[in-house]
């Protein structure tokens, strides 16, 4: 318990007794998957267990996230290195005597054990009965698998912070070196103005500004190799220098100071138009002209593999780089390239991010009796794509023979999809990356397909055949979603009737027709995943009157640190009820900047819809 190495390790984690939105995921998990009351993400301090995940626990400890280790079963697994088992702990020599059994009612446990990459056990992914329990196999194989998943995450999270370290400390001996030169300002102040960027354009303005305080070139560029051996020059949006757009790309291999700079990766000056004209192309003369230089020095900026391209300064006089310049430009590129990497990082999962939203913000279908709108928002945090979608379409009307429905054919229903019948759905698959961002992609089409291909068999055998799709597919994609349909009455008086399946997603919100009474359509089945096989998806009805309001939402707007999730869905409501007679993208605006507010950790993705009251006669 108290070895350092292990400590150390649970530590660097960066987890405590506080709600951790990714530990909250492998707590539910658990608790779906083997249907139990009470799963944990257990780590074992020293003196105490903390739940970085958790579902289930009654306060005092619910709201505390952690106990003292006479209350813990988790500590055996961490002590012994091994999984810990007990039907009934009741009724086991190692845990008969705990705490946890009167005061936390466990009874049945299952642990697994969590671990670094080192080996160390930093506590257990458990699931708890508060009655005795014959764990099967495949709930103990399914507890194993979870396990390691959530080892995996907290090696990423220690890993991360040790990166981080070096990185610090990597920085602190740049910064001694730094001091030792004539020039150290100036690298501390291109350290600061580079840090915090953001985007190219950024990079390219910050470096500009620190570069011309101190070694007063006339000109500061920044060239970038790209793919398939071209160049690409940063236009500066000033544009104070038209060359930049005139130049803007050319071959790698082409006769630029700047590209020979990244080709051979070594430091090249320009001592002089004469030596400009003699060793380089007409065109980099004439852009040098253009820029009226008498000297320039590329600095290739360090990549990885291969430069990523070249940092470029040029002068209106002869300037000669003596070997304290040329030490100081050599740091300055490697800020420079750092900025490179983390802004073409950024720019490219915002572009992502930007290219997911505008294919899930398609214009919603016109359904006559209804009024739609949907709100999508990603997470604050820029560089994460994640796998949030909504959709609604309107099906083609379709008889009940063409649906292939005998049955309803004879009962004399005239049709089981009548004109007007639309389909609503929001979903979250797993995970904050570009695979999760393209499992959405796939996973929103398949539903789509699966309720074209059965007209007239509601929602849960849509959910069932995209489940079916899914796994034999190989896709993988799990998640939870809400997929309904709605069919209009017989006319604007009569309202519409609702149908749908939640897959264990967010309860839907209701607001009756006089706004007094806001409800959860908590009914839900399980998650979808594909080692759940084909669960059972039961269907729930309920008529719409004129005047309702409904709302579908993912997560990202209920899901937050510091508060439950049961607080905020509650906050979510009265919001709804408050503002329910709102335009509905105003409506929700509101909801997404009240509820989550503007720094949410997750992306978001909101539905709505409202059935108008008739005007009066």
């Amino acid at each position: 318990m108290t070895d350092p190495a292990r400590i150390a390790a649970l530590r660097d984690t960066g987890l405590s007794a506080r709600a951790d939105a990714g530990m909250d995921r492998f707590a539910r998990l658990v608790a779906e998957l083997l249907d139990v009351p009470v799963a944990l993400v257990s780590l074992v301090d020293s003196g105490e267990q903390f739940f970085p995940g958790m579902v289930g626990l009654d306060d005092p400890w619910a709201s505390a996230r952690q106990t003292p280790l006479t209350h813990s079963l988790c500590r055996h697994v961490v002590a012994d290195s091994a999984p810990l088992v007990v039907s009934d702990a009741r009724a086991d020599t190692r845990t008969r005597e705990s705490l946890a059994i009167p005061e936390l009612n466990v009874i049945g446990y299952a642990g697994m054990p969590l671990t670094d990459t080192d080996g160390h056990v930093l506590g257990s992914l458990c699931a708890i009965d508060n009655r005795p329990r014959q764990w099967s196999a495949r709930e103990l194989r399914v507890l194993e698998d979870l396990a390691a998943a959530c080892s995996a995450d907290l090696q990423l999270r220690v890993a991360s912070l040790q990166r981080e370290q070096a990185r610090e400390r990597a920085a602190e001996l740049s910064r001694r070196l730094e001091t030792a030169l004539e020039r150290s300002q100036l690298l501390l102040r291109s350290a600061d103005a580079l840090a915090d960027t953001t985007g190219l354009a950024e990079v390219r303005q910050q470096i500009r500004n620190v570069i011309t305080g101190d070694l007063k070139p006339t000109y500061v560029g920044l060239v970038l190799a790209e793919e398939r051996g071209r160049m690409r020059r940063l236009i500066d949006t000033a544009g104070t220098a038209p060359m930049e757009k005139s130049y803007e790309r050319y071959g790698l291999d082409d006769a630029w100071p700047t590209a020979r700079a990244a080709r051979e990766n070594r430091t090249v000056t320009v001592d002089s138009p004469a030596q400009l004209e003699r060793d380089y192309a007409p065109e980099a003369v004439e852009a040098f002209t253009s820029l009226g230089l008498s000297s320039a020095v590329c600095v290739p900026l360090p990549g990885t593999v291969i430069p990523l391209g070249t940092l470029v300064l040029g002068w209106d006089r002869p300037h000669e780089i003596d070997i304290m310049e040329q030490a100081i430009l050599t740091s300055l590129a490697g800020y420079t390239a750092r900025a490179v990497e983390r802004a073409l990082f950024v720019d490219n999962r915002i572009n992502t991010a930007r290219q997911m939203q505008e294919a899930l913000l398609t214009d919603l279908p016109t359904v006559p009796g209804l009024e739609l709108a949907a709100l999508y928002r990603p997470a604050a945090a820029g560089d994460l794509v994640g796998g949030d979608w909504y959709d609604a379409y309107l099906l083609p009307a379709t008889t009940p023979a063409e649906a292939g429905n005998p049955k309803a054919a004879a009962s004399g229903r005239p049709d089981t999809c009548p004109a007007g019948t639309a389909v609503l759905s929001v979903g979250d698959v797993t995970g904050h990356d570009m695979q999760a961002a393209t499992l959405m992609g796939q996973a929103r089409s398949m539903l789509r397909q699966a309720g074209l291909d059965h007209l007239g068999r509601g929602p849960a055998c849509a959910v069932s055949a995209f489940e079916q799709a899914n796994a034999h597919l190989g896709i993988e994609a799990s998640g939870s979603l809400v997929h309904a349909h709605l069919r209009p009455g017989t006319s604007a008086r009569e309202g519409w009737e609702l149908t749908w399946t939640n897959a264990g997603h967010p309860p839907p919100l209701l607001v009756g027709p006089t706004g007094t009474a806001t409800e959860r359509l908590h009914e839900h089945d399980a998650i979808f995943h594909p080692g759940l096989g084909a669960p059972t998806r039961t269907e729930h009805r309920r008529h719409l009157p004129p005047g309702s309001l409904l709302l579908l939402y993912t997560d990202g707007l209920v899901e937050r640190r510091g508060s439950t999730i049961d607080t905020n869905i509650d906050a979510t409501r009265r919001v709804l009820a408050a503002h329910r007679h709102a335009p509905l993208p105003e409506l929700l605006t509101t909801l997404a900047d009240t509820v989550a507010g503007a720094d949410a950790d997750d992306d978001i993705a909101l539905l709505a819809l409202r059935i108008p009251r008739p005007p009066d006669r």
